[in-house]
């Protein structure tokens, strides 16, 4: 077939098996490849007939202890929220009101509260802010430590002392990269993404599209461009069967430096992307993955905004962490063929999933799942500066409902299948903050509620407003490089805390429906066609993205109560805000914004790295390059 890649040719074709042949003429169409594709049997199925095996069961039904994975996060978080009310119930310093009246700018009568929050709850907050901070950062260095210092090859096949063993002396050719593109109904955004790959300063040697039930007329655009052809028959497995079926066929033939890069249909590389991951990839054979950090395509409103905003600060945090990955977005990532090979040879014994499979096809969100399976194998992984990618945001509040509900059942549902384990813990720790900021900002919009009804005077404090302040800056300085826009939608605070309501009912619809084990396939089924990053980013909420949101979410609160009562009639009896329950709930409040505060000042200082003030040689035993030495 003109155009079409055909992985397994009857013995009578004599066209190469492999090649892709232009429309309406013979031959190859001159893209090299690394490797040609695994000659078969004569008269076997062609690999794009084969119909898939039995479906693997839903992980909403398997075991019950993934459905209440949920459940279980929110109720740790439930219960470190409760042992701080109670904490703080013990006694609750009453306080002063110091209420003036003043001028301000010489012409405006304003009242204002001088009062400091207690001691005790100042102290309590910072320290709570560091422990939390250093705790995770110095968890998750000794694990990544554990992980490239292992030599057990039964648990971390993938850990970079065992690669660079197998590897010492051997060269395997230099570095190229096979493009895998799985498209369902893309004809309209696939031109642009296979014309980013064809300018990228070191072009992929090899560009295939994978046609998932295409009912459009994405199989000849990609024809028209040049590229070969995939296209599935009956796949129900959407893009993680779709990639298993050529990934299974092309594996094999592909050496150690043969890399794999899988992209989204609607996601553009930048220029460089491929030139230094090719040369991350050439300087260190260790490293099994790379991953791009991925920013928002213009358009769409102030809900394009919301979502560039999002990824300006998770790739902002990615740079912070020096490339140390959270989720290898789908957007864009780069593989060695070992790395997949070793993820589906162990599916079924040390990582769940159908053996023999890349992709766990009964995950929802197949790229995180992905990086858990290599993290649990030991893989070095890093997302470079360099490699960004520019991808579509969701246009209608309904497709980023599906979106994100989708990230946050299969993260949920992710951990559920891998339990905890050492490399998941960062991942279980990104969950309770998720779950902890939900109940901290209910019990401020209940604060704010009480106030609002029981007051019926503008009161101002001067502390608060000082602290709106830093979380405004904290705000504005990590979307700078989104610019005018994005720093303005920043400084306002209120519409982004607006969107972080919006995403903490997501969390907890996405915990409702895997605790009372409901079907995800109708959600999954609408995003598969408006998303395909599947991570992180969940987890999108991007990896981190807990951090950021929360920030975000008490950045208000100290906004709202710098800004004292909404003037009013008040509707309460008098002493509502003065009882015992309301000051545990103030004091609740003020602990976990001045927490945050805490935590906003760390992101807007520079990063600091104490293993380099060590005096200690810090330089490789050995060269990892991919050329040996003499």
């Amino acid at each position: 077939m003109p155009g079409h890649l055909d992985l397994d040719l009857p013995a009578g074709d004599r066209t190469p098996r492999g090649t892709a042949v232009a429309d309406g003429a013979p031959g190859s169409t001159g893209i090299p490849r690394p490797r040609r594709l695994p000659a078969a049997t004569p008269g076997t199925t062609p690999a794009t007939d084969v119909e898939d095996p039995p479906a693997a069961p839903s992980r909403a039904t398997t075991p019950w202890a993934q459905r209440a994975v949920g459940l279980a996060v929110f109720a740790i978080a439930a219960s470190a929220a409760t042992a701080l009310w109670l904490l703080l119930a013990v006694e609750v310093p009453s306080g002063t009101a110091q209420i003036r009246e003043g001028l301000l700018l010489g012409a405006w009568r304003v009242l204002y509260d001088t009062e400091l929050p207690p001691t005790q709850i100042l102290l309590a907050a910072i320290a709570l802010a560091v422990l939390l901070a250093a705790g995770v950062a110095l968890v998750e260095q000794r694990i990544s430590t554990r992980s490239r210092r292992s030599v057990d090859h039964r648990t971390d096949p993938l850990a970079p002392k065992l690669v660079m063993a197998r590897t010492r002396g051997v060269f395997a050719g230099p570095v190229t990269v096979t493009a895998l593109i799985p498209a369902h109904d893309e004809e309209h955004s696939l031109p642009a993404t296979i014309a980013s790959l064809q300018a990228q300063s070191h072009p992929p040697e090899r560009i295939i599209v994978i046609a998932d039930n295409c009912t459009d007329g994405t199989v000849e655009v990609a024809r028209r461009a040049g590229v070969e052809v995939v296209e599935t028959v009956g796949n129900t497995r959407k893009k993680a069967g779709a990639l298993n079926q050529v990934l299974t066929r092309v594996l094999p033939e592909l050496g150690d430096n043969d890399t794999v890069l899988v992209m989204d249909a609607d996601t553009a590389l930048d220029a460089g992307f491929l030139q230094t991951a090719v040369a991350r990839m050439t300087s260190d054979r260790a490293l099994m993955a790379l991953g791009g950090l991925f920013y928002g395509e213009d358009g769409s409103g102030l809900l394009g905004q919301f979502q560039r905003n999002e990824y300006i600060r998770y790739a902002r945090e990615m740079r912070r962490r020096d490339g140390r990955v959270l989720v290898l977005t789908g957007t864009a990532s780069v593989f060695r063929p070992a790395a997949l090979q070793a993820v589906a040879d162990s599916r079924g014994t040390r990582l769940p999933g159908t053996p023999g499979d890349v992709y766990d096809t009964a995950a929802l969100t197949e790229d995180n799942e992905l990086t858990l399976a290599l993290k649990s194998l030991g893989a070095l992984m890093t997302s470079p500066p360099q490699c960004t990618v520019v991808t579509e945001v969701m246009p209608t509040w309904r497709t980023l409902w599906a979106q994100r509900l989708r990230w946050q059942r299969g993260a949920l549902e992710n951990l559920g299948a891998y339990g905890v384990t050492p490399r998941t813990m960062r991942y279980w720790a990104q969950q309770l903050g998720i779950g902890y900021g939900v109940i901290a900002l209910g019990a401020y919009f209940l604060l704010v509620t009480l106030a609002v009804l029981s007051s019926d005077q503008w009161i101002w404090f001067p502390f608060w407003i000082g602290l709106g302040g830093l979380f405004t800056l904290e705000r504005v300085v990590t979307v700078w490089k989104g610019g005018w826009r994005a720093r303005l939608l920043a400084a306002t605070l209120l519409p982004e805390l607006v969107f972080d309501a919006f995403l903490d009912v997501v969390y907890v619809k996405g915990v409702l429906d895997i605790c009372f084990g409901r079907q995800a396939e109708l959600e999954a089924r609408r995003a598969h066609r408006t998303d395909g990053h599947g991570h992180e980013f969940e987890h999108r909420r991007v990896a981190d993205a807990c951090r950021h949101r929360r920030s975000t979410v008490t950045a208000l609160a100290a906004t709202a109560a710098a800004m004292g009562s909404i003037p009013g009639p008040s509707t309460l009896p008098d002493g509502v805000l003065t009882s015992a329950p309301v000051r545990v709930l103030a004091a609740f409040v003020a602990i976990n914004t001045v927490m945050y505060g805490a935590l906003a000042l760390a992101k807007v200082l520079p990063k600091v790295h104490p293993s380099r003030w060590l005096r200690r040689d810090n330089r490789r035993a050995e060269d990892r390059s991919i050329y040996p030495r003499d």
